[in-house]
């Protein structure tokens, strides 16, 4: 099978790109516009496979979108391409509505002629595989899980955006027959994540000795997914789903913020014990709220368990673990990652 993911240079894209070169047989076609998120270096073991070729592309590119698809000949999409970052949707809207409805448009209508120009038993077997995000359902009480029919409810531009997409596809899907795929997911954490997130964040800023900022009072909980069980999950769903059907993927973890946060500080005392700046926990500081700050996500997972036989296979304390040593190891992979980036400063306060 030769399959084009999308954002493949990106967090999840990267991880889910090592997998299929690693444990599979697939023709991979990453195409990526690398903005600031963007790294091959993530990708620097699977691209010396003959398996594997890179397309650096604007998803937006009508033109070039067409290309990739008469070019390569996929028998998948497997769409991760994103603006992904809460607080900068806040400061600047207008990237996440290009990329994330503008890009996703693009792609199922160069799915939707390509499909068309194929012999049926090809045309029966593409799969246009959406990737998003538990964000689209707003915000959970103190009970309570996200399901695949939970109702809509973004509260950020970059939930909004998402949610606008997995709509776009389900209407292709509904109106022009497309085949596709759909996965929300939650808060995914792990190796390679681009050092804007809490938990490289936090991570960075420990070792350097820098303040730890926790938003509000740290009470928002989310459900924490380490990011290769997330890459093998939807794996299944590409392998396994029934075509129209949404799977949510939750790693069962729920956590607030300010208990992550001290586990980060927990686990470096313990691997870092010559560390100036130990106990890591006293470089805690609370700072201002974001706008709009969902209190609680949680996902239920028991649909793509039941139908498709995925569940995680990290805990939340054996993910971190693993997730603290790679950062403490990889520090020359961060410093290169955020060279000449504004990310470490304060985004989304609304000022812009």
């Amino acid at each position: 099978m030769k399959i084009l993911v999308t954002g493949g240079a990106g967090f999840i894209g990267s991880a889910l790109i090592r997998q299929l070169i690693r444990d599979t047989e697939h023709h991979i076609v990453n195409v990526d516009k690398l903005t600031y998120a963007g790294n091959l270096e993530s990708l620097a073991d699977a691209a010396t496979s003959s398996r594997y070729c890179f397309e650096r592309v604007d998803v937006c590119d009508t033109a070039e979108v067409w290309r990739l698809f008469t070019q390569h000949r996929p028998d998948a999409v497997m769409h991760l391409a994103a603006e992904s970052h809460v607080d900068r949707s806040i400061d600047g809207p207008a990237a996440f509505i290009e990329t994330n409805i503008i890009g996703t448009y693009t792609l199922l209508e160069a799915a939707r002629r390509y499909c068309a120009e194929l012999p049926e038993a090809a045309r029966r077997a593409f799969r246009f595989q959406h990737i998003s995000t538990d964000e689209v359902f707003g915000s959970l009480g103190p009970t309570g899980f996200f399901t695949e029919t939970t109702s809509y409810d973004p509260r950020s531009p970059y939930s909004a955006s998402k949610a606008a997409s997995d709509h776009l596809v389900r209407a292709w899907h509904h109106t022009f027959g497309l085949p596709v795929l759909v996965t929300n997911c939650s808060n995914n954490y792990g190796p390679f994540q681009f050092p804007e997130k809490l938990i490289p964040v936090i991570i960075q800023n420990a070792q350097a000795g820098k303040p730890l900022p926790v938003y509000g009072k740290g009470d928002n909980i989310r459900d924490w997914l380490f990011v290769d069980d997330h890459a093998r999950a939807l794996r299944v769903v590409l392998e396994k789903g029934q075509v129209g059907e949404t799977y949510n993927i939750g790693g069962g973890n729920e956590q607030t913020n300010i208990s992550v946060v001290r586990e980060i500080c927990r686990l470096l005392d313990e691997l870092r014990p010559d560390s100036p700046h130990r106990p890591h926990e006293k470089l805690i500081h609370f700072v201002t709220d974001r706008p709009g700050h969902d209190h609680r996500y949680a996902i239920d997972a028991g649909k793509i368990h039941r139908d498709l036989g995925w569940s995680p296979a990290e805990s939340f304390q054996t993910g971190l673990r693993k997730t603290v040593q790679w950062y403490l190891d990889n520090h020359g992979w961060c410093q290169r990652a955020l060279a000449g980036k504004d990310a470490g400063e304060r985004l989304g306060l609304g000022k812009g």
